[in-house]
């Protein structure tokens, strides 16, 4: 462990040994509900290529997702929030680290044989970590994709006491995989093998994520939930494709990977129904996070958790998806890789009864970098200092909120590109890989929030100052550069 770790524990620790000798002075509480105000549970639902639109409560107008929209009536639905990145590796470690696209350790898909993605270091320290060393017990259920299963990206040596799940992202492409990952365990699924489809991987994730709820009612948890639904391939449980089969003509059909190397390894299986398979699957995950809000209410922890559900991109075209028959993205434009407002702009709901207001709305511009000093506001905790993010709990207490001057984003797919919101406006700039100073397309966003008029050669000045944060963004990385970098 590097000296700064150390430091850090150290710190933490003498103020949480402050927070309990001044806690037992306060009057009119006792010691166990004073520890719950000062230690609420953290339930962070992360659904995976959901879009801005994919959601009723955000305007999805041919399905309906009750138990995600009750969330958003009992709580704070935010309408300018964004992923970290606009495919998953990045705007994952975004979220883990509170630092943008140019600084943070992932910022691109990078597999890693046999299995995962390229390991975030030891040294980063991640939210987990931070609430590991403040008393939590941190549990992620889901899909990972931070590091490979025993590097040092593994989420059991990234913070997290338990993981259950798919480590690997190209395996979290398929619904009813091989193997899953409990810890260190591969766990074998004898009722996938070979074509065989008995065990729905979301659903058996699913149930050791409730368990997990159950064992640690009587502490302080953090649980990441990074579900796969509704990521490609398009598939869900014959139960639930009744619910929609023909609902959703014309259906394009869809012909995949269903044999061969690929099967069940990354490809994409077959669909006649996508349209149906895709509402199926919204069904599901709005479901499950029906059944985790039961639980805290059954289990009388619902008020002192807080819920936060958003997605960690823009919606996806693979596999047979079809997001402008759904309007997936909202009417913005783009999608998964773009850095238009439709690949990073998500939804985004927070849930605390007595907490948060019910009901409200917050254009509050936020990202997932601020999710980091965000807990460490909550949790009275010391937060690391080369972060980007701006804790959003004030936000959320209906208190006075501080605003970021500017969100960066950077890409290193598709020729390399690079985005700043700046108040109202959007700069972006493509083909990185061939020029450094490409120029730089401009947006206002208070009238123009589909992008479609591009302003540069009006607003120099903006464009110059978006150019200038552009530069001072961008740290040099050893995995991921732009070409002219190399």
């Amino acid at each position: 462990m590097n000296i700064y770790r150390i430091n850090f524990k150290i710190t933490v620790g003498f103020l949480l040994y402050l927070g309990v000798f001044f806690s037992g002075c306060r009057e009119n509480k006792n010691e166990k509900e004073l520890n719950k105000i000062q230690k609420p549970n953290i339930v962070y639902i992360l659904a995976d290529d959901l879009g801005y639109g994919d959601l009723s409560c955000y305007g999805q107008g041919n399905f309906q997702t009750p138990n995600i929209d009750r969330l958003a009536r009992e709580g704070m639905r935010f309408t300018q929030h964004y992923a970290g990145s606009t495919v998953c590796a990045p705007s994952r470690s975004s979220l883990m680290t509170g630092q943008h696209t140019g600084k943070t350790f992932i910022r691109g898909n990078k597999g890693m044989e046999p299995e995962g993605q390229y390991p975030i270091a030891s040294s980063i320290v991640t939210v987990a970590e931070l609430l590991k060393e403040a008393g939590y017990v941190t549990g992620a259920f889901g899909k990972w994709g931070l590091g490979g299963p025993g590097t040092e990206g593994d989420p059991n040596f990234q913070g997290f006491d338990e993981f259950y799940g798919y480590n690997c992202q190209s395996l979290g492409h398929n619904y009813y995989p091989y193997h899953v990952w409990s810890n260190q365990s591969k766990v074998m699924l004898e009722n996938n093998k070979g074509t065989s489809t008995g065990t729905y991987g979301p659903n058996i994730i699913h149930e050791q994520a409730l368990k997990f709820i159950e064992k640690n009612k009587d502490t302080s948890f953090f649980m990441y939930y990074p579900s796969i639904i509704p990521h490609a391939e398009l598939v869900a449980p014959e139960r639930y494709m009744a619910k929609f089969k023909g609902k959703f003509l014309p259906e394009k059909t869809y012909k995949g990977t269903d044999e061969g190397e690929r099967y069940k390894n990354g490809g994409y299986g077959s669909q006649d129904e996508p349209h149906a398979a895709f509402a199926a699957m919204i069904n599901i995950l709005d479901e499950q996070v029906g059944e985790i809000y039961a639980k805290l209410k059954e289990l009388g922890i619902a008020e002192n958790t807080l819920i936060i559900f958003t997605s960690d991109n823009g919606p996806h075209k693979e596999g047979g998806a079809d997001p402008d028959y759904f309007n997936s993205n909202g009417n913005l434009r783009g999608y998964k890789r773009d850095l238009y407002e439709g690949g990073v702009r998500v939804p985004m709901i927070a849930s605390w009864p007595g907490k948060i207001a019910a009901g409200t709305s917050s254009d509050h511009i936020s990202a997932f970098w601020d999710f980091l000093p965000t807990v460490c506001e909550l949790s009275n905790i010391d937060k690391p200092n080369n972060i980007d993010g701006i804790s959003f709990l004030p936000e959320l207490l209906g208190e006075k909120q501080k605003t970021h001057d500017y969100l960066y984003w950077e890409f290193h797919e598709q020729n390399g590109k690079q985005a700043v919101r700046l108040g109202k406006w959007k700069g972006i700039r493509l083909n990185m890989h061939r020029n450094l100073n490409t120029p730089i397309e401009l947006f206002d966003l208070s009238v123009d929030i589909e992008e479609q008029n591009d302003l540069a050669s009006e607003h120099q000045e903006i464009v110059d100052e978006i150019a200038k944060i552009m530069e001072k963004e961008h740290t040099l990385s050893n995995e991921f550069r732009f070409k002219y970098e190399e």
